[in-house]
């Protein structure tokens, strides 16, 4: 049922040291075992890789066309700008979130891989850094794309990009409040893909014999408002095609990096008989994971549902599936379009039928347990083939084919237009919205 990732072997192949240093350092932190990679290198690879360099703040990798004869060099140059460079900012909780910065480097490593672009990371030291660096790199000229990820560039951004119009921008996650012409901002529609998520729990929640659903968010920002309506949307159309009464929490803790706060919130929210969780808080979330865990290790059964990349490996038997924010896809448009001469500013709207989002299927909980396997980071004594046949054996046990059913045409009527969510403007509207959902009305959310 799920959308199809499209990752090549080569993708995987060209990805797979800077996700196992990502997934190396997100698990130092937290004292737990878990992270991605894949098994086969092909040598025009392990060339690039063997030029790799890391350090503590600057991450830049130089990549280089795997092949010649392909068309990809000639590609760059038609371009009039020779072979394309591109800088990619994370925030400052760089890589190794487990899913949104992560997501990116899957996206700009796809672009060096397939359009034979340079692509370069850095990591500012701290948040008031961060308009000091894209001032410095932004002066220096050297990259015809600089990409900004997450919503804390949107202000550096604001404040740098008039000042150098010749250069061009993108960001990730956040949209400037008036267009910019040489900033183009990429944004997704969350609401169709935790509308999707929400029916899942919903009906996880029911073959468990749970009463209520959760999530697990980070903080209170507009991304997550979609993902708060979405997923409210989509339990509650569970419940009127069903007849089920399955409840709903949904707890902002303030954070994106802390696990321990997110087992905390999510102890909590079993305890109220939410057993079907649901993570939008990045890092904060695998804390949620090891809550379900916990839970299941003391006889209470309890699922959980990860996002933006596939997160299923973690823990198969209880992970059952992830909500995918193709943060990847949004990254390499980004570099495509400067690539193919089709740059422009402004607002780009990502969702289910542009592949911005969607359902994690069996390709890519693979291509993550590979990449765990290479690191020994899966769960004892499993392989990744253990762990795509867990999560094929755990979606037929606690998802029905109603669900499934429910999901495939939801997401059909939304990739048709037949139903298009509204993107609250402000925190007002936003918490009109989630009341009005909560008394049933399913159209509050819809637009006309």
């Amino acid at each position: 049922m799920a959308s199809s990732m499209g990752v090549s072997r080569t993708l995987i192949a060209g990805t797979v040291v800077l996700l196992l240093v990502i997934l190396a350092t997100a698990f130092m932190m937290m004292g737990q075992e878990g992270a991605p990679a894949t098994t086969t290198t092909s040598p025009a690879t392990q060339a690039r890789e063997a030029a790799e360099t890391v350090t503590e703040a600057t991450e830049t990798r130089a990549t280089e066309t795997q092949e010649t004869g392909t068309g990809q060099e000639a590609q760059a140059t038609e371009t009039g700008m020779g072979q394309v460079k591109v800088l990619v900012l994370f925030d400052v909780g760089g890589k190794g979130d487990l899913s949104f910065n992560d997501m990116a480097v899957l996206g700009a490593e796809r672009a060096a891989e397939e359009l034979g672009v340079q692509v370069d990371y850095q990591t500012p030291a701290s948040v008031d850094a961060m308009e000091s660096l894209l001032r410095s790199v932004s002066r220096g000229g050297e990259y015809d794309l600089i990409i900004g990820v997450g919503f804390l560039w949107l202000e550096p951004i604001v404040n740098v990009a008039p000042d150098f119009p010749e250069q061009k921008y993108a960001i990730i996650d956040a949209a400037p409040p008036e267009k910019i012409d040489n900033v183009a901002a990429f944004v997704f529609r969350e609401q169709e893909v935790a509308a999707l998520m929400g029916i899942l729990a919903a009906d996880m929640a029911k073959s468990i014999g749970a009463t209520q659903v959760g999530a697990v968010a980070g903080m209170d920002i507009p991304p997550l408002w979609k993902f708060h309506i979405g997923y409210l949307y989509g339990v509650k159309l569970y419940n009127e095609e069903t007849g089920s009464d399955i409840g709903f929490l949904w707890t902002y803790t303030g954070t994106f990096t802390d696990p321990q706060v997110g087992k905390q919130t999510a102890e909590q929210m079993i305890a109220q008989d939410a057993r079907v969780l649901y993570g939008v808080a990045g890092l904060t979330h695998v804390g949620m994971f090891d809550a379900v865990k916990d839970a299941n290790a003391r006889g209470v059964k309890a699922l959980a549902i990860g996002q933006d990349a596939s997160q299923e490996w973690y823990a198969p038997e209880y992970i059952v599936v992830s909500g995918m924010k193709r943060v990847d896809t949004a990254v390499y448009m980004a570099i495509k379009s400067v690539v193919d001469g089709t740059y422009s500013g402004g607002v780009h709207s990502l969702g289910l039928k542009e592949g911005g989002l969607g359902v994690s299927d069996l390709d890519i909980v693979r291509y993550f347990a590979e990449i765990a396997a290479e690191q020994g980071k899966l769960p004892q004594g499993l392989t990744p083939d253990d762990v795509v046949r867990i999560v094929e054996e755990k979606r037929k046990e606690y998802i029905s084919d109603t669900a499934w059913g429910l999901v495939e045409r939801l997401q059909k009527d939304i990739i048709d237009g037949k139903i298009v969510f509204k993107t609250p403007a402000t925190h007002d509207e936003y918490d009109q919205i989630v009341e009005a959902l909560k008394g049933g009305d399913l159209q509050a959310v819809i637009q006309g």
